[in-house]
């Protein structure tokens, strides 16, 4: 393992873009916590979080299943291992995990917490700039199917969607505060929807890993309605 926080290539670039684009300011927006819960809840996993790799350090401006924790120095963070190979990273088992790309810090920042699974899909601003991760994290060991991955990159591809639009409706759109507002309430109400169906399902037919196929195509279902949403009614 690293003794030392890896950067991309590209690090003055990224956090050129992810300044420019508000990213904090917008992920106070109660539509961000709701959707980490959705995400936990899915997967059926305790923890779900929205990572911002910043400089020195991540944030976590959107938590759910870990009170408190709001930052952490970059060199300790899982999420920083997805921003440096610029992908999606899955570690089944941290304990077992011998990976140079996690440094020495982030394992034992996780055996502190208590973490044995991480899987982070990135979110990107519209210039394809990584600004950070939707993450999934279990206190167990725990597979991950490829399934289960296209729906978290799914799920990951539409919070990035979210902050475009927000950003382009409240900065370069006459009217795009209205826009905006009228657009978030659609988006809640789709989102506590498809609350209510995972755990209408899960209800029915029980919690299993990994997710059934044919439960997450229901939800990929209704993910492309979102999705929907957001092509049709961004602002410009």
């Amino acid at each position: 393992m690293s003794s030392a926080p890896l950067f991309p290539d590209n690090e003055s670039e990224r956090l050129r873009s992810l300044r420019s684009y508000d990213v904090l300011p917008t992920l106070i927006e109660p539509i961000f916590d709701e959707f980490v819960a959705l995400t936990a809840q899915v997967f059926s996993l305790p923890i779900s979080l929205i990572a911002i790799v910043e400089e020195d350090e991540v944030l976590y401006p959107a938590n759910h299943g870990m009170p408190g924790n709001d930052r952490q120095p970059r060199a300790e963070a899982l999420c920083s291992t997805a921003i440096q190979q610029s992908r999606a990273v899955v570690y089944h088992d941290l304990l077992l995990e011998t990976t140079a790309t996690i440094t020495a810090e982030a394992a034992l920042a996780a055996q502190q917490n208590e973490l044995r699974f991480y899987a982070g899909s990135l979110l990107r601003l519209p210039d394809k700039s990584p600004l950070g991760t939707l993450c999934i994290i279990d206190r167990q060991p725990r597979t991950f199917s490829a399934p289960e991955q296209q729906v978290l990159d799914q799920l990951a591809a539409l919070i990035s969607q979210a902050i475009a639009v927000r950003h382009n409706c409240l900065y370069h759109s006459s009217g795009g505060s209205e826009q905006w507002e009228k657009l978030r309430v659609q988006l809640q109400e789709e989102l506590r929807e498809l609350t209510a169906l995972v755990r209408y399902l899960f209800t029915r037919h029980g919690v299993q890993i990994p997710v059934p196929t044919e439960l997450l195509a229901q939800v990929q279902r209704r993910l492309h309605d979102f999705q929907f949403l957001l092509d049709e009614q961004q602002c410009s």
